[in-house]
């Protein structure tokens, strides 16, 4: 299923990068960072591939550069980080209050993630950040537990930024070996997967033997 991801992925990003750039990396990171899986293991290293390649871009017509390949992930990162915050702020919230126990989610769990995000949202958010699989998805519990605005703002973009620089500065030492760095994450993405899934599965259980 990754394989068949990466083949849709990788042409979809080719074609943003050629026709917008800069502008491309903004609006892929948005996707991917709006719980849309485009993995940013492909988005990041991409725009790197591209510094090192000199290739130009098309906005600025001068060549790609790391900064503005950094600049551009962070603000899209920033940006589809705050709509899936608004998701769970403004509708998710009033879904889980009034249906969340169809699902086994309690008025106790979210007054518990209230108390969570209020204590340790800022370090959850930024570690967050730097984790494959939970970095996209943080934002929407963040806006259930109603953590304030500028507090996640502030720690999403301090998160994404070593994030961001990391896999772009891959990109461009690995060359037009940077899908390799796809792979080599790979099980770092089996990992944090299968720590969820533990989640998941001991949340439901402790729910069920509690009724």
């Amino acid at each position: 299923m990754i394989d068949a991801l990466d083949q849709f992925v990788l042409p979809f990003i080719d074609s943003l990068y050629g026709a917008f750039g800069y502008l491309g990396v903004v609006i892929a990171m948005s996707i991917e960072s709006a719980a849309i899986p485009i993995p940013s293991e492909l988005i990041l290293p991409f725009a790197g591939w591209s510094v090192s390649r000199g290739v130009v871009e098309p906005l600025t017509g001068a060549p790609w550069t790391y900064w503005g390949a950094v600049l551009a992930g962070v603000v899209g990162n920033t940006a589809g980080s705050l709509v899936s915050y608004a998701v769970g702020a403004l509708g998710g919230r009033p879904l889980l209050e009034r249906y969340g126990r169809y699902v086994l989610i309690s008025a106790h769990d979210l007054e518990t993630a209230d108390r969570w995000f209020a204590r340790w949202g800022d370090l959850t958010v930024l570690f967050s950040r730097m984790l494959p699989i939970v970095r996209t998805f943080i934002s929407v519990p963040a806006g259930l537990a109603r953590m304030p605005l500028w507090r996640f703002t502030l720690f999403s973009i301090v998160g994404a930024v070593p994030w961001v620089m990391l896999l772009v500065w891959a990109g461009m030492l690995l060359g037009d070996n940077w899908q390799d760095l796809k792979h080599q994450l790979r099980g770092l993405d089996y990992v944090v997967a299968g720590i969820i899934l533990l989640g998941v599965v001991l949340f439901i259980w402790r729910h069920v033997r509690s009724r």
